[in-house]
């Protein structure tokens, strides 16, 4: 199952890609629910089993805030790496070049986070199959706008379409090279308890202040509404299931 998972998060990151070189403007649906989808996973699942894991070694207000510390770091990620400044460009760079390294340094960061996107499914299969299935559903409608957001991420610091596609390979294959490198390790339950809970933080920044956002700028906020809330509603039948 682990390996299907791993084939389908490349090509699910793949397609997302594919999709924003051809029909970006109508993808604002699928934003929205991913977004309720990825959020309702820190909830209803990866908080409870943190809380389960290293509930014997630490207290709920400890691990509660490894999960600060998980959205915090995501924050720096996001604002220090990642550029979102667009006005902005790094002194003794000209304009071209300044767009250029915001690209680069983006869309690497994209492929970086997607990777860490692989070690948590390989991680939460060391939990248990269905805490896997459950976080890998969610990533993958995650790998889907991180396709979106990579291409993204270089047309609009002036690349070509042919750099997009090069860098949306390398994202599709990150998110394989971290389900594969949890293979090679077994963490104490303690301790995989605390890193859900800092994956559950990486979770909520990412659904709460990149896909929410992306998914209503310019659009109608009520169906992206109704589709975010979608997203939490289905996440949330499927962890009860799961847990049956």
């Amino acid at each position: 199952m682990l390996i299907l998972i791993t084939i389908a998060a490349f090509f699910s990151t793949l397609v997302g890609g594919i999709f924003a070189l051809r029909l970006r403007d109508r993808l604002h649906l699928i934003l929205g629910f991913s977004a309720g989808a990825i959020i309702a996973v820190a909830f209803f699942d990866l908080l409870p089993e943190a809380l389960d894991l290293a509930g014997g070694a630490y207290s709920a207000s400890t691990i509660l805030a490894v999960t600060v510390v998980g959205f915090v770091a995501y924050l720096a990620l996001d604002r220090m790496v990642l550029l979102h400044g667009h006005g902005q460009h790094h002194e003794g760079l000209s304009a071209q070049a300044g767009h250029s390294y915001r690209g680069i340094a983006g869309a690497g960061s994209l492929s970086f986070h997607s990777f860490l996107d692989g070690v948590g499914i390989g991680l939460a299969f060391q939990v248990s199959t269905a805490v896997g299935a459950v976080v890998a559903a969610a990533v993958l409608t995650h790998d889907f706008s991180d396709g979106i957001n990579t291409v993204g991420m270089i047309l609009k610091n002036g690349g070509e379409r042919r750099r997009a596609f090069r860098w949306l390979l390398v994202d599709a294959m990150a998110p394989v090279l971290g389900v594969l490198s949890t293979l090679f390790f077994v963490l104490p339950p303690t301790q995989l308890g605390l890193l859900l809970a800092l994956f559950a933080g990486f979770f909520l920044y990412v659904g709460a202040s990149d896909l929410i956002p992306e998914s209503y700028h310019a659009h109608p906020k009520h169906w992206t509404t109704i589709l975010t809330i979608a997203g939490i509603a289905t996440l949330y039948i499927i962890v009860k299931l799961a847990s049956f």
